[in-house]
C-alpha cells in the first residue's frame, strides 16, 4: 500500500470507499441513478487521536459507516473520505 501524502488530524480516518456495486445478484445492471453510496471501506490512514480519546482502529481494518457521514476528497488522484473515528459504526 502506498504512502498517502496526507496525514489526518485528532480522531479523524481517511478510508477508501469500497467498489459501488454495478449488479445485483441476479444480473441486472444497476444505472448510476439509481446506485447506493458505498457503506463499507479500508482505513489508509490515522490521526494520532486525542488526548484523553486514543484511536482504536489501525491502517488496513475495513470499517462500515453511515451513508452520509464523512467528506469526500481526492487526494493523489483517489477518491478518499475523511472522518470521526465516531462516524464509524463496526470492524468488520
Amino acid at each position: 500500500m502506498a504512502k498517502l501524502s496526507i496525514k489526518p488530524l485528532a480522531d479523524r480516518i481517511v478510508l477508501e470507499p469500497a467498489p459501488v456495486e454495478q449488479k445485483t445478484s441476479g444480473g441486472i445492471i444497476i444505472p448510476d441513478t439509481a446506485k447506493e453510496k458505498p457503506q463499507k471501506g479500508t482505513v489508509l490512514a490515522v490521526g494520532p487521536g486525542k488526548k484523553d480519546e486514543p484511536v482504536t482502529l489501525k491502517v488496513g481494518d475495513v470499517v462500515l459507516y453511515g451513508k452520509y457521514a464523512g467528506t469526500e476528497i481526492n487526494v493523489d488522484g483517489k477518491d478518499l473520505l475523511i472522518m470521526r473515528e465516531s462516524d464509524i459504526y463496526a470492524v468488520i
